[in-house]
């Protein structure tokens, strides 16, 4: 791999990318704390966001700052090309009702109200429904490999699971992170009690479950359990430091692909098991999920850098806040070695967010963060057009570059 400047870490990072399970998988392919209030009402809850926005726009002031008067002129990730075929609009019919649908599942499986409002919080039709439309796109896809121009109500099945786990994934870190805004509204953890919010998260995953039931089939079983053991993995390597710089950089990505790209890969997976294809093809459609799944949190991880609160719905350098150093900052350690103490420490002592923010800026972190991140979203390209072209084939070839270009 040819990475952006010379340096020993990204040859590591070449490295990184063929460790462990990775390797094999790869070798079979071959191809602010705002002030804690009581539950209130969902319908007036509007009421807390320009209080948190205000807490969160004095306490992001040194940061705009740093970004400003940063040496290096930061570009967003990229502009769209003018593609031929809307992956959105090619599965506009089969996602129409998704956020209805998985309400309603949530909503019948319980009498308590709060419950019902909580779990359904961050399901208002407001997200970007990601993770359905690379399963359904993937369904799809490998149908039509399969001679069939359909989508199978389990393979839907798998799409609205897909949605929940994320949702109750979301229920947890807010809990975990001490969230003040997401998606330009209060937390949820701000609007409901923590011990409340995490009982929501873990009724979504029941739900779930019951709905993954019903599909009755072992193999997609395992594949959906194994992105929750995932999460709760990469969680806890989350709450770690290692001392050496090889070691965080495998370390990161093993919890990058844990808490974000498992959900994809295990998902597109399950769809293509039943779709009854070869193990190749499946280790193939799980590949193409692990790619496009570790260059999206790449790319999230840039973008807690260069994008603005509002596009992102989210204080920006929020992971800086966390105590957590991502992909930017880790590239950045090798031209900026001061920034391995304030890693150690978690950026805890006064300034060093600002300082680390800055030196990011200044490095070439950045570029390297997106270079890798375009490395995996062309090897999942490259998986995608090994399939009979299709429509859909067509349209996860553009997910993967849509997932590069994206502002949000």
């Amino acid at each position: 791999m040819a990475c952006i400047g010379s340096s020993r870490l990204c040859a590591h990072v070449e490295r990184l990318c063929q460790f462990g399970h990775f390797a094999q998988l790869r070798r079979k392919v071959s191809t602010t704390t705002c002030v804690k209030s009581r539950p209130v009402n969902p319908r007036t809850s509007n009421a807390l966001l320009p209080h948190c926005q205000n807490k969160t726009n004095t306490r992001d002031s040194r940061i705009d700052l740093a970004r400003a008067t940063s040496t290096m002129q930061t570009q967003m990730p990229g502009s769209l090309p003018d593609y031929q075929i809307d992956p959105y609009r090619l599965v506009e019919d089969d996602l129409k009702d998704i956020f209805d649908n998985i309400r309603l599942e949530l909503v019948n499986k319980t009498t308590q109200e709060e419950l019902q409002l909580i779990s359904t919080y961050y399901l208002d039709g407001q997200g970007k429904a990601v993770r359905p439309m690379f399963a359904i796109l993937m369904a799809r896809a490998i149908n039509y490999h399969k001679g069939r121009n359909d989508l199978s109500h389990s393979q839907r099945q798998v799409a609205m699971i897909s949605e929940m786990i994320h949702a109750a994934s979301l229920l947890h870190d807010d809990v975990i992170d001490q969230s003040d805004i997401r998606r330009g509204k209060p937390s949820v953890n701000i609007v409901w009690s923590q011990k409340k919010v995490a009982m929501a998260g873990d009724y979504i995953l029941a739900v779930a479950c019951m709905m993954l039931s019903r599909i009755q089939n072992d193999d997609v079983t395992i594949a959906i359990s194994q992105i929750l053991a995932d999460l709760v993995q990469g969680e806890f390597m989350q709450l770690g430091s290692k001392e050496t710089e090889n070691e965080r950089f495998a370390h990161y990505l093993t919890k990058t692909y844990r808490k974000t790209a498992s959900l994809i890969a295990n998902c597109v997976k399950a769809v293509a098991i039943l779709s009854e294809v070869d193990d190749r093809m499946i280790e193939m459609t799980f590949q193409y999920g692990r790619n496009v799944g570790l260059a999206f949190q790449l790319v999230d991880d840039l973008l807690d850098f260069v994008a603005s609160s509002t596009a992102m719905g989210k204080p920006t350098a929020a992971d800086l806040r966390l105590g957590l150093a991502t992909a930017p900052v880790l590239f950045a350690c090798e031209q900026y070695p001061e920034l391995n103490a304030m890693i150690m420490r978690r950026f805890q002592e006064p300034g060093d967010v600002e300082k680390a923010f800055e030196l990011v800026h200044k490095s070439n972190g950045l570029e390297q963060t997106r270079f890798l991140a375009k490395k995996h979203c062309a090897e999942a390209s490259k998986i995608a057009q090994s399939f009979t072209k299709s429509p859909y084939q067509r349209a996860l070839i553009i997910m993967a570059d849509l997932v590069i270009n994206r502002m949000k």
